[in-house]
């Protein structure tokens, strides 16, 4: 690893033999700013930052009379689609950073040292980081200026501590001595972002262009403006005939590059689940290969350095001839070492190309899906009818959604560079170097004694396509049919023993398209790896079915549209109301007074009856109902009311009552 890499990976000049490589030996190094002292006073200091946010939290609901426990018990509202994401993904990916190392690590605590009960302090981990870094999130959720000020005392001091830390240790024994400071790097960034945008907002709020208000999601602009531009007239172009053709293969082919890329659209903004999500799953990739790469690579550079004449008595001890010249046998081995390495590399590298690609699609398919849902297309998303409300498993389902993501990207990405691996391996060594060697060509000598099987293959093939081509199928009319029957009936019976041949080699060819398309989307929790009827034994797919119920349900843009519009109408109102008990003087005024109470009292009535009907006609307020809660499960068809049920209750009230009548 301390060599040019150009020179590293190149086909080594194996003459002399390069000399054994002596192994580094990296010691322990304890900095500066010790870890265990630097906890105990981080969080004391988180400690006291919380009382002083849950004092702050308190004044803030008694001066705005609000109601609820007196503390800080929500660190962001994570159904707000208008507040500033920055903080909580940063924050997210500083925890995913430290839930790494505490993996990795040899001692998943600083506090101690005890390797026996390591599990145990690795269960205790898991709960004390996020309760460390929960003030450093917390801080921004008032929009206070003292909150402003705390964050970034917290987030430079844990920048600054870190920093610190790597410059004075940055090689360590753990896997790589140089792994731990590229492990450390998102986690760096991360809290760099943070001690940069908590200044920038307690800037803004002392210049005053930064709103300090808490509820300011109904209030934005962005609800109002989705509605706007799903209610906006669209130009009606006339279809030409050319458009009703199938595209020429480069269009295709653009269109489908065009399908994997994410560009951001007007009047539509990501949930902050799925911000945190993408994030995370980058973030995941990046510790995945870091790990794969550290934990492999330098191990096989060894091995091939560490190569010499003696190879060829171990191999001869397995019968393994490869030259008689042992000197020859040595850069063989060492070439096939380096191979093996190669493959490895771009084994991982192609995983890693293959998850990216796979997240930008996943942030086309989730807007597409949001979208389909918030215009009630159910079908089309979920291919069958639910009901879009909230409930115990999609509530579970909706609070595990991003940690559920970076676990399916860890283990897709080792499964996917284990196969590719394996791939590239037999490719390798069973394709282009017997064929650049010319020696040792198993497979192909296989294959090659094979042919007449082959042979056969492809003409039973060849006769079914173009006898069905120009012999079984007329054309009469502009309409096709059927031919010649009996000499179709006939080669289907001749050629039933060949076409179960062929159908082996057709089922062998789906199981490898199968595995692999698994093995691509494995990561992947936005469309399922089972068959549409049965995609609900796909966890993964039903726990994206169900966070999709809670954030549609939740936050639907349109719904926030209509409640920001009525607070903003109770709002002028009350001012309204209070301008008009103001005017004490003058018979003018008097008369003001009157005319704009009238008026109020018109538009006050006027708005009732507008919520009055949207209520009745609300779908999700139905069951909710005394009349309707009597009713059975089979009358709500999708959240709304059976229209046809609820006559037929009608007809059957009426005819007991009419039964009841006649008896008496």
């Amino acid at each position: 690893m301390d060599k040019d890499a150009v020179l590293d990976y190149e086909y080594p000049d194996l003459d002399p033999l390069p000399s054994k490589m002596e192994k580094e030996v990296i010691l322990p190094c304890d900095p500066t700013a010790d870890d265990k002292l630097y906890h105990i006073c981080i969080t004391a200091i988180s400690l006291v930052i919380m009382l002083i946010l849950a004092i702050l939290a308190r004044r803030t609901k008694v001066g705005s009379r609000q109601k609820g426990l007196p503390g800080l018990l929500s660190p962001v509202n994570f159904l707000d689609h208008t507040q500033h994401k920055g903080l909580a993904v940063a924050v997210f990916g500083v925890l995913l950073c430290k839930l790494w190392g505490l993996i990795t690590s040899p001692n998943p605590l600083p506090f101690t040292t005890d390797t026996e009960n390591k599990q145990n302090w690795l269960i205790l981990g898991v709960f004390y980081y996020p309760a460390l870094y929960y003030p450093l999130l917390a801080c921004g959720t008032l929009h206070n200026k003292i909150g402003y000020v705390l964050g970034s005392l917290l987030s430079w001091t844990h920048f600054g501590v870190l920093v610190w830390q790597k410059i004075d240790c940055p090689k360590t024994p753990l896997i790589h001595k140089y792994y731990s400071l590229f492990s450390s790097l998102p986690q760096i960034a991360c809290l760099a972002f943070l001690s940069f945008q908590y200044p920038l907002f307690l800037f803004k709020g002392l210049k005053g262009t930064k709103k300090n208000n808490a509820s300011e999601d109904l209030s934005s602009s962005y609800y109002k403006d989705y509605v706007k531009k799903i209610l906006k007239i669209k130009k009606t172009h006339k279809i030409s005939t050319s458009s009703s053709e199938t595209p020429k293969l480069p269009q295709r082919i653009i269109d489908a590059v065009k399908s994997y890329i994410y560009t951001p659209e007007e009047a539509f903004r990501f949930p902050l689940k799925l911000a945190i999500s993408a994030v995370v799953s980058f973030i995941t990739l990046y510790q995945i290969g870091l790990l794969l790469i550290s934990a492999v690579v330098p191990h096989l550079q060894t091995a091939r350095m560490g190569v010499d004449e003696d190879i060829a008595n171990v191999l001869a001890g397995f019968k393994i001839m490869l030259s008689p010249d042992k000197h020859e046998v040595a850069r063989m081995v060492i070439h096939y070492i380096w191979c093996v390495e190669v493959c490895y590399i771009s084994a991982m590298t192609l995983s890693g190309l293959v998850n990216l690609a796979m997240l930008m699609r996943s942030m086309v398919l989730h807007r597409s899906n949001l979208k389909g849902l918030y215009r009630g297309d159910i079908y089309n998303v979920y291919n069958c009818q639910r009901s879009i409300r909230a409930s115990r498993p999609a509530l579970v389902c909706w609070m595990g959604y991003t940690s559920f993501t970076a676990a399916h990207i860890c283990i897709g990405m080792i499964v996917q560079t284990m196969v590719f691996f394996l791939c590239l391996l037999v490719t390798v060594f069973l394709i282009f170097m017997p064929v650049l060697h010319g020696q040792n060509l198993i497979l192909f000598q296989i294959l090659w004694s094979m042919w007449p099987f082959w042979l056969m293959i492809l003409l039973a093939v060849l006769i079914q396509h173009i006898m069905g081509r120009f012999c079984f199928i007329k054309k009469t009319a502009g309409t096709r049919d059927l031919d010649n029957r009996g000499n179709l009936f006939l080669l289907t019976y001749l050629l039933f023993t060949v076409n179960v041949l062929i159908g082996v080699l057709l089922a062998v060819w789906r199981m490898i398209i199968t595995a692999l398309f698994n093995i691509v989307h494995m990561g992947r929790m936005d469309i399922s790896l089972l068959n549409r009827n049965v995609e609900a034994f796909d966890p993964a797919y039903r726990c994206y079915a169900h966070y999709l119920k809670i954030e549609v349900s939740q936050s639907h843009p349109v719904m926030k549209a209509f409640c920001g519009m009525m607070l903003q109408c109770v709002g002028q109102e009350s001012s309204v109301a209070e301008r008009s008990r103001d005017a004490e003087e003058g018979i003018q005024l008097v008369n003001q007074e009157k005319k704009q109470q009238k008026v109020s009292d018109a538009k006050r009535a006027r708005r009732h009856w507008h919520l009055l009907y949207t209520l009745v006609n609300n779908p999700s307020l139905v069951g909710t109902r005394k009349h309707f809660q009597r009713q059975a499960a089979e009358s709500f068809v999708n959240g709304s009311l059976d229209r046809s049920a609820k006559e037929g209750g009608k007809k059957e009230a009426a005819a007991k009552e009419a039964d009841t009548a006649a008896s008496k």
